[in-house]
């Protein structure tokens, strides 16, 4: 392409690049809309490696392109895209730019495609300058098979030696160097076992079993008892009731009763007694099995678990213990028994929302009403979960008293011409919105706790919500309900949610839970966009109401996500006969599993049904939608409505498909 590189050295001899990355003045309104608009035409094409788009473009255009603060990451784009072929132009590139987020990122790639390519030699220079003893192993591994290319054997070996002493598999950019040390016999016997002792610590049983073919055969019986112990933990602790004591033997026994806890509480208590007179476990292997034995007896709600609890050594006993033993208290009314559980927790946990929200019902609960409320009227002033239900204990108005973020309009103009907040901004503006809150988070970190709040507002004005939300919620500052609970997307909110049947207040307590209204954002578990949907309920759901349907494409799409996103939701409340509270933990951990947390028999005040969800993510995402759905509730219709008004009794239904209903 020697259109661009000619206009990058043209560039270049007249410092126009230089400036527009330099200065910080914003450019003129109508310029920069224009560049905006010019990037968003030719970016998705110069990331197809097509650089002709912009020498295309007539000259005026392709002048204020180059003026563009995000002219180097269209750059950066292309050459990331062609890397295999210009070497010369991403140096210039880099020596240009070195300093910037898009320039690091291909800097990162430019030394990969070195080393992939066999040119070890330019790998190690980019390496020794920008990466050396960061302890990233994939980099430290390539500069070392580099270091044995250029013969500098002794530079290796105990670098080489510390990465191959790890208790996992290592990348596979360090099996050249691995095989470097066993063909020159630089891993002896005490390598071998310091390694394997590792693998065993870190239940890495495969590796475990591979090391030990290069000891002996007692460690290699002993790696596979552990993977018995891993894969079958009930059979290993029944056939071992009867072997030889060993304290090797005795750990495998106390993680196969780990293993199996997971399975069955009730199992395993029953075969850990049993296995528990026969070996010398321990005080602190016995300490921990019966807690951890304990603990998921109360979370699956087995009989007995709070007799397990309570029966715990006092040295096992700590604030889990002491929050599952109030779990069961309240879930059996048994308010003497609460009180004694949160009086026994640490300072901190007592002085928690959730401990003095809960005395302060036990004391009500056991007559001793004006014990109870110090706490709560104390809590009825915080715009919280237990604050609202501690207002509605008293029946007093919520304390939502939204005040804003007092704007200092010098401290706003001096940051919003910085040149990181500008790029970050544009990033922003032009839909790559991941890009732009690693600019934006990277910005921020130097900032004061005044500049913070300033930009906590920058953002909000520029509609940037997560970084509004974050950068306020960093500096403890969560009293302007405006910021913290906006309402984008207002028309599609409330279109799409009645549509589906439900409240837009409810949809935007998920949608600000989810995501904090970020369209293109992915969890861990590959949940996507705005609402959070999997890529297979997405697909299923868009099925269901006809609506068309390409895979990410779908999800990051604010309108269509909402969409998606309210259905679902309006069908686990049509699931769930209306109750709110079973729905939104649907939503969450899906209802299947909320199915199976449904009461025995009988009926369940919803407050304690929240409390004892076994899962502590959705246990916490439960209360903070409904907490927002409140909060939007008042921004939405200036009308405060009770959070109890949510909380319809949860219910037990026979039938193969338990649901609740009011």
């Amino acid at each position: 392409m020697t259109n661009f590189f000619a206009s990058s050295r043209a560039l270049i001899a007249t410092g126009i690049v230089f400036l527009a990355m330099q200065v910080a003045t914003p450019a003129i309104a109508s310029d920069i809309k224009k560049q905006r608009e010019l990037f968003d035409q030719v970016f998705a094409t110069v990331e197809r490696g097509d650089w002709n788009v912009i020498d295309d473009l007539p000259a005026a255009d392709r002048v204020l392109l180059q003026q563009y603060v995000l002219w180097p990451d269209l750059r950066a784009t292309w050459l990331r895209v062609n890397i295999k072929k210009t070497a010369a132009g991403i140096d210039s590139f880099l020596r240009e730019y070195g300093a910037l987020r898009p320039a690091r990122e291909l800097r990162y790639r430019h030394a990969l495609n070195f080393a992939r390519n066999g040119n070890l030699a330019g790998y190690l220079r980019i390496y020794e300058q920008y990466y050396q003893g960061l302890g990233f192993v994939k980099l430290d591994c390539l500069a070392l098979q580099a270091e044995l290319a250029a013969g500098r054997t002794l530079r290796v070996n105990r670098r080489a030696i510390d990465l191959w002493l790890v208790g996992t598999s290592q990348v596979v950019q360090c099996d050249p160097v691995f095989e470097y040390l066993i063909d020159n016999r630089l891993l002896g016997p005490i390598e071998y076992l310091k390694r394997y002792d590792l693998a065993i610590e870190k239940r890495n049983f495969t590796l475990a079993q591979w090391l030990a073919r290069k000891i002996d055969q007692q460690h290699l019986d002993r790696a596979m008892q552990w993977q018995k112990a891993q894969a079958h933990p009930e059979d290993f602790l029944k056939r071992k009731r009867r072997s030889g004591d060993s304290e090797g033997l005795r750990e495998q026994l106390v993680y196969a009763a780990e293993r199996l806890t997971y399975r069955d509480p009730e199992i395993a208590l029953r075969l850990w007694h049993k296995v528990a007179k026969k070996y010398k476990f321990g005080e602190a292997q016995k300490l921990r099995t019966a807690r951890h034995i304990a603990l998921w007896t109360a979370r699956d709600e087995l009989p007995g678990a709070y007799d397990l609890l309570a029966g715990l050594a006092i040295a096992a006993q700590n604030d889990e213990v002491l929050r599952w033993r109030a779990r069961i208290s309240l879930l059996n009314s048994q308010w003497d028994n609460l009180l004694t559980d949160l009086s026994m927790m640490s300072d901190e946990e007592r002085e928690s929302e959730e401990s003095r929200y809960w005395r302060a019902i036990a004391l009500r609960q056991s007559g001793q009403v004006p014990a109870a409320k110090p706490d709560l009227e104390k809590l009825s002033l915080e715009n919280s979960y237990y604050g609202f239900l501690a207002a509605d204990e008293l029946g007093v108005s919520y304390s939502l008293n939204h005040t804003s973020l007092l704007a200092d309009e010098t401290v706003i103009a001096a940051i919003s011409a910085r040149h990181s907040l500008i790029r970050a901004q544009e990033l922003f503006l032009v839909g790559q919105e991941g890009r732009g809150r690693s600019e934006w988070d990277a910005a921020i970190r130097s900032f004061s706790d005044e500049e913070k709040m300033q930009a906590a507002i920058l953002a909000d004005r520029w509609g940037w919500h997560s970084r509004a939300i974050s950068t306020a919620a960093s500096l403890n500052e969560f009293d302007d309900l405006s910021l913290r609970y906006p309402l984008p997307y207002k028309k599609t909110f409330e279109q799409s949610s009645s549509l589906a049947s439900i409240a837009p207040t409810w949809a935007y307590g998920v949608a600000r839970s989810e995501s904090l209204f970020m369209r293109d954002v992915r969890s861990s578990a590959g949940a996507v966009g705005l609402m959070q949907l999997m890529p297979a309920t997405g697909r299923k759901v868009a099925k269901d109401i006809s609506l068309p349907y390409s895979g990410l494409a779908t999800l990051t799409n604010p309108i269509s996500n909402i969409r998606l996103g309210t259905t679902y939701l309006g069908q686990m409340a049509k699931r769930y006969s209306g109750n709110q509270v079973l729905a939104t933990a649907a939503y969450n951990a899906g209802p299947h599993r909320v199915d199976r947390w449904l009461p025995k028999s009988g009926s369940l005040d919803a407050r304690v049904w929240i409390e004892n969800i076994p899962f502590t993510e959705t246990r916490k995402y439960v209360k903070r939608v409904l907490a927002a759905q409140t909060i939007f509730h008042w921004r939405m219709t200036g009308e405060m409505r009770r959070l109890s008004e949510e909380l319809l009794l949860v219910q037990a239904k026979p039938g193969a498909r338990q649901m609740a209903a009011r």
